[in-house]
């Protein structure tokens, strides 16, 4: 089918972008080299999307130079306008991103519908609004002189973001960076990179100008690279693996830009004695099991006190495996597959590694059957294992993979939850206002959710600690992420020297 068709047939009514986005045109790459998106309910081809290299990179750095000074002296209220109208626009095309986001991913249509176009435009819409209220300071200093402070943008700023959540992602990574007056060169994801194309149309259509966004799909070992080293960007923000973050670190070293990152997690998600267990067997379900267990705040650890882990298990299980696996585009399937082929195989390669370990698996563990076995399919699947030391216990496993553990006391509950290199976010089920204010202060992780999971607000900062990374996506901190400040000093008293007396 050509693209024409494959639009028709995911019920599309606009062209499938798949070209690059440079000073506000959609261009072939300089070298003419495409990647083939995949649909990966059955790894069928969508489009030949065309593959960034270095000569697109600079092209789209100059780009973004030459929009710079324009953007960054607009008036903050009317680039927040610009935003807000951008988020009118997602609202209008709901419908088009959503199963364009399904096609792409793999995300159940509900999931996109009700979730990742809502919170993709309420993000820009927050944004809209932060645009003109962000501002300095004024410091009370010595007497007769004046000092405040002005945030400043940064200039040209890389992003590089993952296949998990690519709508969502361009508003948490744009919006701040646009809001503050950068310009951007963003590399979404090989494997994703449809719907990030299509915001970079509506980007226009609401009146982003020329130049101020450009988006480069391509490999990250090209592509994401070059980004990272460039000479003339002034900051790159990555969500990723931990092990590409360290190498974004390495590469930004040429210029010394500014690095943000936003990395693995491991998420503990702890079940004490006095929780709520109907509520805690939900809020779990969800934590691990929603967008196939692709979240790197999933709760992929699940901590149960001894007193009620069977009790705990004899209710989770069955909803586990009752969850509707199914073509995402069906308003009934509760989980899709996962993104990719080869993700898909290291997901179910960690059920081998806990049963080498010890380990013992209670649910699923297998591919999708039947009509799903040509997709990239993993059943929910549930391990307990042997030891909190145990690779299933400690390493990311990115899939619809929970791993169970037991503790005694409070004690030992906070030392492994504590216990990973990682620290993004983490959360617990308790009746004990003491104990929950406790763990929130104790636990090492950037974020921790208490009597829920997963919970995000574009007004909530969200980042880790540890090998999860530094710097914070949303509210008032990512702002800062994307500005810098300037002290200014004014004597404003005649009689006061100017100089320090010799």
């Amino acid at each position: 089918m050509d693209l024409k068709d494959i639009a028709a047939a995911a019920g599309l009514n606009t062209p499938i972008r798949h070209q690059l986005f440079i000073d506000g045109k959609f261009v072939d790459a300089a070298d003419g080299q495409t990647l083939a998106s995949l649909n990966p309910h059955d790894n069928t081809p969508i489009a030949e999307v065309a593959m960034a290299g270095k000569e697109d990179v600079d092209r789209a750095v100059r780009a973004a130079e030459k929009a710079f000074p324009a953007w960054s002296r607009m008036a903050a209220m009317d680039r927040g306008r610009i935003l807000l109208k951008l988020a009118d626009l997602i609202l209008e095309n709901a419908e088009e991103l959503a199963r364009l986001e399904t096609l792409d991913t793999g995300h159940p249509i509900r999931d996109t519908r009700m979730l990742d176009v809502p919170r993709t435009a309420g993000c820009y819409r927050y944004f809209g609004g932060m645009a003109d209220k962000f501002q300095g300071e004024q410091i009370p200093v010595e007497a007769g002189f004046l000092n405040y402070t002005l945030r400043e943008p940064v200039g040209v700023v890389g992003q590089v973001v993952p296949w998990n959540f690519p709508l969502m992602f361009t508003s948490w990574k744009m919006g701040p960076a646009l809001a503050a007056g950068n310009c951007i060169v963003l590399k979404p994801a090989e494997l994703t990179p449809l719907s990030t194309l299509k915001i970079a149309e509506l980007m226009s259509e609401a009146g982003v100008p020329d130049g101020v966004v450009n988006i480069l799909p391509g490999l990250g070992s090209v592509a994401g690279q070059y980004i990272a080293e460039h000479e003339r960007i002034a900051k790159i923000a990555f969500t990723g693996s931990t092990a590409t973050g360290r190498g974004i670190v390495r590469a930004s070293a040429g210029n010394l830009k500014k690095v943000q990152l936003e990395l693995g997690g491991k998420g503990a998600n702890i079940v004490f004695e006095d929780a709520d267990l109907n509520a805690a067997v939900e809020g779990s379900l969800t934590a691990i099991f929603h967008n196939q267990g692709q979240a790197c705040i999933a709760g992929s650890r699940i901590l149960l006190h001894e007193s009620i882990a069977q009790a705990f298990l004899d209710r989770f299980l069955p909803h586990a495996e009752s969850i509707r696996l199914g073509n995402p585009m069906d308003p009934a399937t509760e989980m899709g597959p996962l993104t990719s082929t080869q993700h898909k195989e290291r997901v179910l390669s960690y059920v081998d590694v806990a049963k080498q370990q010890g380990g013992e698996v209670l649910l699923g563990g297998k591919p999708g059957e039947g009509p799903l076995a040509a997709g990239c399919y993993v059943q929910p699947t549930v391990v307990r294992a042997a030891s909190s030391s145990d690779r299933v216990a400690q390493e990311e496993v990115f899939g619809p993979f929970a791993t169970v553990l037991t503790f005694k006391d409070d004690d030992e509950a906070l030392r492994i939850a504590n216990g990973t290199e990682y620290g993004l976010g983490g959360g617990l089920w308790t009746n004990n206002l003491q104990r929950a204010h406790k763990f929130a202060r104790e636990m090492r992780s950037g974020m921790v959710w208490i009597n829920c999971y997963k919970r995000v607000n574009p007004g909530s900062p969200f980042g880790g600690v540890g090998v999860s990374g530094y710097g914070r996506e949303m509210g008032f901190d990512a702002m800062r992420e994307y500005t810098q400040v300037k002290s200014v000093w004014v004597n404003v008293d005649a009689h006061i020297p100017s100089y320090y007396p010799r």
